[in-house]
């Protein structure tokens, strides 16, 4: 796919971009050619787009994003396509409060492509909706959701209280806040995450998993004695944010794009690929949860089966009809 066909369809498919419309597009340094992209399309379109090219190395903890709180909340449609999204910051939370529409559009790859280069995003925004209106009553009504694989995965995580939503790129409505990520997720009571999981997915912004890491969840901090790589390129990774919420479980989620594969090429296309579920830690302020953080990141796992209250909604990685 070309870039400018990427372009076309997040800016007419996903977020319907009318002319009169601020559309304020964060970026990092990192991505240059993309955002020259879009000012390309925004010229060809007659669309008003400032771009906002951030330090690298600054967005995970979030400071840099609340110094453009002002910004944000002038904006009539945010696209965070830094390498690390800040979907889950408070000043997220806030901007689409005020009216603005928000997609998270990472563009972190690890093979040297850009990310609206990549075939998922053609990916069909209303199978995803229909799939998530399938799973998310059963989600949403439930207590516990448990989760087993064949490998061994055996996880409950309590959501009582809590309330889910879904991600499919679309975000057209005052106030809406989307993501490249197409899935299902909740946010979990943060400390009530039990028992274990076998990773045998992505790391996320780490990449692929070479060997599954054997990981214990108790009151919703993850532990793993695994010393081969993979486990410690995990504990490596946790660590170097300096702060202990990270250990803690943020998310649940459920990736639902057909196109998607876990290539550990893209984070968002690991996370988003269908018959996987993904468990995203640290920050999740955003997503219905109470937990601040330095970061947020997800690792993803292959084929699960899942129960909401005892009901099957996902069999060896196939949503339950």
């Amino acid at each position: 796919m070309k870039i400018q066909t990427g372009i076309s369809i997040i800016m007419n498919r996903w977020l319907e971009v009318s002319r009169d419309e601020l559309v304020l597009f964060i970026t990092d340094e990192t991505h240059i050619r993309e955002a020259e992209a879009f000012e390309t399309w925004a010229r060809a379109s007659d669309s008003v787009l400032k771009t906002v090219v951030l330090p690298a190395d600054e967005i995970q903890n979030g400071k840099v994003i609340h110094d453009l709180e002002e910004q944000l909340c002038r904006a009539n449609v945010i696209i965070g396509a830094t390498d690390y999204s800040f979907i889950t910051t408070p000043e997220v939370q806030k901007a689409t409060q005020a009216g603005a529409r928000f997609l998270s559009l990472p563009l972190s790859c690890n093979n040297g492509t850009s990310l609206l280069e990549n075939d998922f995003i053609a990916m069909d925004c209303r199978w995803t909706a229909r799939m998530a209106k399938k799973l998310l009553p059963k989600i949403n009504k439930s207590n516990v959701l448990h989760v087993e694989t064949e490998l061994g995965t055996d996880l409950t995580f309590s959501v009582k209280g809590r309330k889910g939503g879904y991600y499919n790129g679309s975000a057209t409505k005052r106030g809406s806040v989307s993501s490249t990520s197409f899935e299902v997720y909740i946010a979990p009571v943060e400390d009530a995450t039990e028992g274990k999981l076998v990773l045998d997915g992505s790391l996320g912004y780490e990449g692929i998993v070479q060997e599954p890491i054997h990981i214990e969840f108790v009151h919703g901090r993850l532990h793993t004695s695994d010393t081969h790589e993979d486990a410690r390129r995990l504990a490596t990774y946790i660590e170097s944010f300096g702060d202990d919420t990270m250990w803690m479980n943020g998310e649940f989620g459920i990736g639902l794009n057909a196109l998607s594969k876990c290539r550990g090429v893209s984070y968002i296309e690991d996370e988003s690929a269908y018959g996987t579920f993904h468990i995203g830690m640290g920050r999740n302020i955003s997503l219905g949860g109470v937990q601040q953080a330095k970061g947020h990141f997800d690792i993803v796992t292959h084929n699960p089966t899942i129960w909401a209250d005892g009901d099957c909604i996902m069999k060896d990685g196939e949503v339950v009809e």
